[in-house]
């Protein structure tokens, strides 16, 4: 959440931060009800102080005992709180519609993030290995696995609907290999690895972002709870109301989570294999910073995030987004892009993103430092995916896939597959 004295100090700058995001925001409502607010505090102060005033002479009637004179005093100071009641109750009213103006506005861009109206404006900062070749035609993983017998999306479908896999087999070792692999490798690279819940309460998806705006987006379970789109949801709120050390900071958390997506709008969009489902397995990244160190941060982690990939010998570039291509809740945000034959293209698999103090904002996330600054300030987090594992299967069935049809495991997870070298037909 934006910081509400900003937003007014700043009204010009948020314009132009909101135009480059493609949207708007009541500039004029916003401002007004500050106005409303600032007035009000202001009739709320100068009430009390009669009040204590009168409070004060009251105690020195009684003294004198001039009682008649306190008593109706005392009645004048029951009008005052009447009035500051009133005042009180107006005040609430005003702050909860700044409150969901600002709850429903975007996080701004920083510096760093480049102007840009949508994702064809996106900057290539980086690429790593080149596109597979093959000497024979390539198939697509979901007919690859199809194949093999590692995959079943008909009996997914039975059993839920569409857009949820079933893994048999090899395919179900080679997911839960990926799950271990990416684990084993951020937690020796220094992340603390945590097992969180998969259903989170309201507050815990307000804290990151996802409610109340992107609601539709979510899976909907009894009593107020939902399914966790992501790992960083859970793994972002662990501190929530909390103030941090600075001594403990930065904080490297990781977690294996499945993760749940209604899709809402994406219609028509990869609807095939394991690119875009409603349940899908991920290992997230989430740092807590000092706001002067968390450019930084996003860099490092950025470069993690791609160091699975190249430890699994799978092309890839990265991309850092524009302005009107962000997330809500990220400052900036650098995309990993995979190899997939079958698109003939790069296809995402990590977002890296930087969200400021936007969330500890709405989180209510502090820390405090008392050798630099007096009283406390909001950390900055950060998220990235270590991976997507799907996206990472599907990469690694495209991209391995060898001309008998079977897939050649990479050599890092090999030691996870139990020795097995190459999935063959089951």
């Amino acid at each position: 959440m934006l910081d509400s004295k900003f937003v007014r100090e700043n009204p010009d700058l948020v314009d132009k931060a909101m135009a480059s995001r493609n949207t708007t925001w009541p500039r004029q409502e916003f401002l007004e009800l500050e106005q409303s607010r600032r007035e009000l505090i202001g009739q709320v102060e100068e009430l009390q102080a009669k009040r204590n005033a009168s409070s004060k002479e009251i105690g020195s009637l009684m003294k004198a005992g001039q009682k008649d004179e306190a008593g109706k005093m005392r009645e004048e100071v029951v009008k005052i709180n009447e009035a500051i009641e009133g005042f009180n109750f107006q005040l609430s009213e005003v702050e909860e519609k700044l409150h969901h103006i600002l709850s429903g506005m975007p996080n701004i861009p920083g510096e760093h993030c480049p102007l840009g109206k949508d994702e064809t404006e996106n900057v290539e900062v980086f690429k790593w290995g080149e596109p597979t070749q093959f000497d024979f035609e390539p198939k697509a993983h979901w007919d690859l696995g199809d194949e093999l017998g590692i995959f079943d999306f008909e009996r997914a479908s039975k059993i839920a609907m569409s857009r949820f896999a079933l893994l048999g087999g090899l395919g179900a070792k080679l997911e839960r290999a990926l799950i271990n692999f990416m684990l084993d490798f951020l937690t020796k690279e220094g992340f603390k690895e945590w097992w969180p819940p998969a259903i989170a309460n309201a507050d815990t998806l307000f804290g990151t972002g996802q409610l109340p705006k992107f609601e539709e987006d979510l899976f909907h379970v009894d009593k107020g709870m939902y399914l966790i789109p992501t790992a960083e949801v859970v793994l972002t709120n662990i501190h929530r109301d909390e103030t941090l050390s600075a001594e403990d900071l930065p904080l490297w958390y990781t977690a294996f989570t499945p993760c749940f997506r209604e899709e809402a709008g994406s219609a028509g969009r990869d609807t095939r294999g394991l690119i875009r489902l409603h349940q899908f397995d991920k290992v997230e990244m989430v740092k807590f910073a000092k706001p002067e160190d968390s450019d930084n941060q996003l860099d490092h982690m950025t470069k993690q995030a791609g160091l699975v990939l190249e430890t699994l010998g799978l092309p890839y570039r990265i991309i850092n987004l524009v302005t009107g291509d962000i997330g809500f809740s990220a400052r900036q945000t650098f995309d990993l892009e995979v190899w997939l034959p079958s698109y003939n293209d790069y296809k995402e698999i990590s977002s890296c993103s930087n969200c400021g103090d936007f969330q500890a904002r709405r989180a209510n996330i502090r820390y405090k430092d008392p050798e630099n600054f007096k009283g406390t300030r909001y950390v900055h987090t950060l998220n990235g995916s270590g991976l997507a594992v799907g996206r990472t299967m599907a990469a690694i069935i495209e991209n391995y896939q060898q001309a008998d049809g079977s897939i050649k495991v990479p050599d890092a997870l090999v030691p996870y597959m139990g020795g097995i070298e190459y999935i063959t037909a089951q």
